[in-house]
């Protein structure tokens, strides 16, 4: 009787500490035939993330007591059209040091520390002037429609995430209002002339509060003779029949080019589908004309349920001034237009 009685407490306490603590697998497999228009090569692809970025993830959270909790969120990204893992870097010097496509936590690998005072989140994120870029551009910063903000950024390697990066979260209990700052590290020897190269230091601050979102971000990263700095602004409001979304970017290299560009574009609901449209422009200020890319941008998506959608995107750039931006992998001549579309399906788990 006493043994049993032991052995009920142990699998009591073994549920309580399981109830404090829980991890869930996730991901997204997005198919995407993807077709480019150029002026010097077309191409036709099966390609993916036309709608959603793949990706398979593992987060979990533990719950602390004393309104403590510690998480984790280790996030890999796929090319599931060929079953291969994404490309990352290791110090934000680099676009693609893991160039094999191995699989590799590349999206996002944080472990974090939250409470009442907000989260410390380590590892590596997204970096804070990207969130403006995707969370206001109707197409996510994915696929064909992917705004010229980003396509065309001058931004460097750190432009959509950093890693070594140390973050800070405000809490999510103050009337609307959130922030964010991030320090990443290059981690480079400190007796090389380019000690500092790849460190950074990022802001974002918003509020979103019925139908406005509205939220600025500053970075500098630097590099030897050459540092980046970005700074943008962007806005969303929804009207009920339409979300209208809008950002400004400026980026800025040290002794070199400046790129400036903006986007607005809107989000229609239709019945169980969404329309999706967007017109971006980026300008890069250098000696002589400026080039500059043009990009329209109009697609659709349809939920099938709350999990699967299928879509379709049709997009044209229009390239000025020796610009050479190309649509879907295809190849454009300086100055002259691309175009491009995708069909896909997207699900999520």
């Amino acid at each position: 009787m006493k043994k049993s009685l032991i052995a009920l407490a142990v699998l009591a306490a073994s549920g309580a500490a399981m109830a404090q603590s829980s991890v869930t697998l996730f991901g997204v497999v997005d198919a995407t035939y993807a077709y480019g228009n150029g002026s010097v090569a077309n191409r036709s692809q099966l390609t993916n993330s036309g709608y959603n970025s793949s990706r398979l993830g593992f987060r979990g959270v533990e719950d602390l007591g004393g309104g403590l909790s510690a998480s984790f969120w280790l996030e890999a990204g796929l090319t599931n059209d060929d079953g291969r893992g994404g490309s990352t870097n290791t110090n934000n010097q680099t676009t693609g040091a893991n160039a094999s496509g191995g699989l590799v936590f590349n999206r996002r690998s944080t472990v974090s520390l939250n409470g009442g005072f907000g989260e410390l989140r380590l590892g590596r994120d997204y970096t804070p002037q990207f969130w403006n870029l995707t969370v206001f551009d109707p197409f996510g910063t994915n696929g064909v429609g992917t705004t010229q903000t980003l396509n065309s950024s001058l931004g460097g390697p750190t432009t959509i995430r950093a890693s070594n990066a140390i973050g800070y979260f405000l809490p999510g209990n103050l009337g609307g209002f959130y922030g964010q700052v991030q320090y990443y590290l290059g981690e480079n020897a400190s007796n090389v002339a380019n000690k500092k190269d790849g460190n950074g230091l990022a802001l974002r601050a918003g509020w979103a509060n019925g139908p406005l979102n509205v939220a600025g971000a500053v970075s500098q990263t630097k590099f030897l003779n050459a540092d980046i700095k970005a700074f943008n602004l962007g806005l969303q409001y929804d009207f009920g029949v339409a979300k209208l979304l809008t950002h400004v970017n400026r980026d800025d290299i040290k002794n070199g080019a400046e790129g400036t560009g903006w986007l607005v574009g809107a989000l229609v609901p239709v019945g169980a589908g969404e329309i999706r449209v967007a017109y971006s422009t980026y300008e890069v200020d250098v000696a002589g004309p400026d080039p500059r890319s043009n990009k329209f941008a109009l697609g659709y998506v349809h939920n099938l349920s709350k999990r699967t959608a299928v879509y379709a995107t049709a997009a044209a750039v229009k390239n000025k001034n020796g610009a050479a931006q190309a649509l879907n992998g295809s190849t454009t001549a300086a100055g002259r237009n691309s175009s491009g579309y995708d069909f896909g399906i997207r699900h999520s788990f």
